[in-house]
């Protein structure tokens, strides 16, 4: 079963709990744990965890949830926006209603976006590779209409300081992405989060823990959905695309 199939089919609600289980709940009915059958970890890879349906779900509805929230973040919710979440979240087609309908309770609902934030850092606290993807799907959601507003940007940040970032991982997430706002180009450097001034070796060393951490295999098995996996590979591509310009900048 796909991650769609479950969260439409009320899986896992109640093992999850909190604002994410009770928004589940609520639109799904009732919460019933299929997971335990449909979905038993498996062995992963050599060296890595097996999958945790339990969290991939989490994480799936946080994307909804704060993908909603965020989208109005600058006073309107676009067709374009909404559009972009589903063509970058691989949405079975007879799935996109019960889908929209998450979207559409996350975006309309009282509560603001900072419990479900909390709940998901507490989740994935020792997973941030994992915690740094669903911020990549967020900017993803935000530049769809060609600019990421202040307001958007204001609300990113707010949501990795809650997940643990510094400013200065925060600034080199962004860096990622500034195409989007309107910049002639991307400074490599700032997409891998290291300074000029330091050497080779040391550069070499930042961008090979960055690739490892993020390669899609390794995230899958912490939790993130095979739904996901377009945003991590695009990801990797740009700190390859990235230290590709470093090393011919400085002929290596």
């Amino acid at each position: 079963m796909s991650i769609w199939g479950k969260i439409v089919g009320g899986a896992a609600g109640l093992a999850l709990g909190g604002p994410i289980g009770a928004i589940l709940g609520a639109v799904a009915g009732h919460a019933v744990d299929k997971m335990r059958d449909d979905a038993a970890p498996r062995d992963g890879d050599a060296g890595m965890e097996a999958p945790d349906p339990t969290k991939s779900v989490a994480f799936t509805i946080a994307v909804i949830v704060l993908g909603a929230k965020m989208a109005k973040a600058d006073g309107t919710v676009s067709r374009t926006e909404v559009d972009t979440f589903k063509r970058i979240f691989r949405i079975p087609p007879d799935e996109m209603r019960a889908v929209g309908r998450i979207f559409d309770k996350a975006r309309t609902d009282a509560i603001g976006y900072e419990p479900y934030a909390r709940q998901i850092a507490r989740m994935f606290r020792d997973r941030r590779a994992v915690l740094e993807e669903l911020l990549e799907g967020l900017f993803r959601i935000a530049e769809a209409d060609g600019v990421v507003h202040q307001a958007e940007l204001d609300f990113l940040y707010e949501i990795s300081t809650i997940f643990g970032f510094s400013s200065l991982e925060f600034e080199r997430i962004k860096a990622g992405h500034a195409g989007a706002r309107g910049m002639r180009e991307t400074d490599p450097y700032a997409v891998l989060g290291v300074d000029r001034s330091m050497s080779d070796t040391d550069i070499k060393g930042a961008y090979r823990k960055l690739v490892q951490e993020h390669h899609p295999d390794r995230l899958m098995a912490q939790g993130m959905p095979t739904e996901f996996i377009d945003v991590a590979t695009d990801k990797v591509a740009r700190i390859n695309a990235a230290y590709d310009r470093i090393k011919a900048e400085r002929k290596l």
